[in-house]
């Protein structure tokens, strides 16, 4: 009797790997890349969207929303995330094919340590945080804070976060930033070199504040939820998917999920803003 069960049990365990090896097979795959702002969404709706179905694997990495969108113009991904529009550079490099998906709300947060939020530095102007990045202004103490040097953090070319945070608060893209100290690969590596200095400054979506991470009012306006939704924060800006012509019915169907409730109440919890 005892060898029967087992027997039983051997075959069942077999049957149960052939179906997970079928199936792995027949799932066709949606490759996602590009903002490191976005990843955190894309990252926790691929899990639940792989879970609810099975015939796509949705697999995400970071890069950086210029590398996303690199990625699907030469058709290595299906879906770019992205923390920026297009630009007209991309639209002439790579043509006019690429489609556009809105799933979400961000405020590029303008941050700094701890140390420094709790010294009085709780907010600066438009011209103190353009002074700032152009090596101006170099010592806490100028902006009322203690009397520490600034550390200035940056993210790399390429990044969306970058481009948005440059032409809204220092007036264009491409403006030359002497006054940084470190450039920075993606959001949690600025979070991780603000929260590990007692004198920095540096700018990261609104879902990576706290621990160690101040977020300071900017023009007068704190980075909050109700200031990004009703668009006070003037360091605001939308997140994108984007294709490169016609969405895969895998990728499709993904796009539908995070813009539907179900992903949208992810958007929420991850600390964005549904749409």
């Amino acid at each position: 009797m005892v060898g029967l069960i087992r027997k039983i049990i051997v075959i069942m365990l077999i049957a149960l790997l052939a179906f997970v090896v079928i199936w792995s097979a027949s799932a066709k795959d949606v490759t996602i890349s590009g903002s490191s702002t976005v990843m955190p969404l894309a990252e926790v709706a691929a899990e639940e969207f792989n879970i609810q179905q099975h015939d796509y694997v949705v697999t995400v990495s970071a890069g950086g929303t210029g590398a996303g969108i690199l990625g699907i113009a030469e058709r290595k991904n299906d879906i770019a995330m992205a923390s920026r529009e297009i630009t007209g550079d991309e639209r002439q490099r790579f043509g006019d094919s690429f489609e556009e998906f809105l799933i979400g709300l961000d405020g590029i947060s303008l941050a700094v340590s701890d140390e420094v939020y709790e010294a009085g530095v709780k907010g600066l102007t438009r011209d103190q945080v353009r002074e700032i990045y152009l090596g101006n202004i170099t010592n806490w103490k100028e902006l009322g804070g203690p009397d520490a040097d600034i550390y200035v953090i940056s993210r790399e070319e390429g990044s969306g976060t970058r481009d948005s945070f440059n032409e809204i608060a220092l007036g264009r893209k491409d403006v030359e930033m002497p006054g940084v100290d470190t450039v920075a690969f993606g959001a949690a590596e600025v979070k991780t070199a603000i929260a590990g200095s007692d004198k920095a400054i540096g700018y990261l979506g609104f879902n990576y504040l706290g621990g160690g991470v101040a977020g300071i009012a900017f023009n007068g306006i704190a980075p909050t939820y109700e200031n990004i939704k009703l668009d006070l924060y003037e360091l605001h800006r939308h997140l994108y998917f984007y294709t490169y012509g016609k969405p895969t019915s895998g990728a499709q169907a993904f796009i539908d999920f995070v813009r539907g409730p179900e992903g949208q109440k992810i958007a929420a919890d991850e600390g964005f803003i549904p749409m």
